[in-house]
């Protein structure tokens, strides 16, 4: 164990190395040179007593001891991040660096526009927005604000349901020309369906509303959500959509919503120290406002 604990910037040199495989690339990504970065990581293996990396054919591969500081280093890169987001703004000044993360559709599809609104309103307020179907910690400095589809448990997090957004299967109308539109689930056996690869996640949401998909079910297999959504704008087969986004595309037609759709509630988090920031507050409250707007487009008809 190190007598003395050694300097953030090693740790940053680290992180860096394990995230892009190479002291090249992240000399690039740090803005350094490649000689700077081996004698930092070399400094820190000095420290720590143990050897963090091993050559592999892909480059630089982190040892056992390598993989178990990888999670701390990413805490402690979360925390300056945090500290530096904090201290770029006074709490009551309406200006600095808010981060924000939600999931990919959300952050790629709905929010650019929202947050277009927002920067033209408050010019001095800078955005970060991370895009990550995984829930970012915000308790650990993560992000400051998150969108979220399920509701956060975490007592010390400010939680505000926004809504519920519908998702149905839809296709492009360039894809139905050739083919017989599906009158019912049976249908769909007999069409091209754009889903997961190997990332499960949804389909246990089909699963309890009786269907069954497997990855062999579908002829386009892809876990980037923005990637399938690509996919069914292009016309690759039946995919699905979030109804708020659909219905901004006039040649997308929605198929089977009687019998298969599902909801998604929309929450929008914050970690309840943040309050009294008034950046983020002013950003907690015009992604509120917006947000609810979008919601209300994304229900089905009753």
């Amino acid at each position: 164990m190190a007598k003395k604990a050694p300097d953030w910037h090693l740790f940053k040199a680290f992180l860096a190395v394990a995230r892009e495989g190479s002291l090249s690339s992240a000399a690039r990504v740090l803005g350094t040179t490649q000689p700077t970065m081996g004698r930092q990581v070399a400094a820190l293996e000095s420290a720590l007593g143990v050897k963090l990396f091993i050559r592999s054919l892909d480059g630089l591969a982190p040892t056992e001891a390598g993989t178990r500081l990888i999670p701390s280093a990413e805490v402690m890169a979360a925390a300056v991040d945090a500290a530096l987001r904090s201290a770029s703004g006074d709490i009551e000044e309406e200006r600095g660096t808010v981060r924000i993360t939600a999931s990919e559709v959300i952050g790629g599809e709905v929010l650019p526009p929202i947050l277009a609104g927002f920067q033209s309103l408050n010019p001095r307020i800078s955005v970060e927005l991370a895009l990550s179907n995984r829930n970012e910690d915000l308790l650990r400095g993560d992000a400051d604000i998150a969108v979220r589809m399920v509701r956060p448990k975490q007592g010390a997090l400010v939680a505000k349901r926004i809504g519920r957004v519908d998702i149905g299967l839809y296709a492009h109308r360039r894809y139905l020309k050739a083919r017989t539109m599906p009158r019912k689930l049976e249908d769909l056996r007999q069409h091209a369906l754009i889903g997961f690869d190997r990332d499960r996640a949804y389909a246990p949401v089909l699963e309890r509303m009786g269907v069954t998909f497997t990855r062999d079910t579908f002829s386009f297999r892809s876990d980037s959500d923005l990637a399938q959504l690509a996919a069914l704008r292009a016309g690759l087969g039946i995919g699905v959509c979030q109804l708020g986004i659909a219905r901004r595309q006039k040649n997308l037609v929605p198929l089977l919503h009687s019998e298969l759709s599902f909801p998604m509630e929309v929450w929008l988090v914050m970690h309840r120290d943040l309050r009294s920031s008034r950046r983020i507050r002013l950003t907690f409250d015009h992604l509120a406002a917006e947000l609810t707007g979008y919601a209300a487009t994304s229900l089905h008809e009753p």
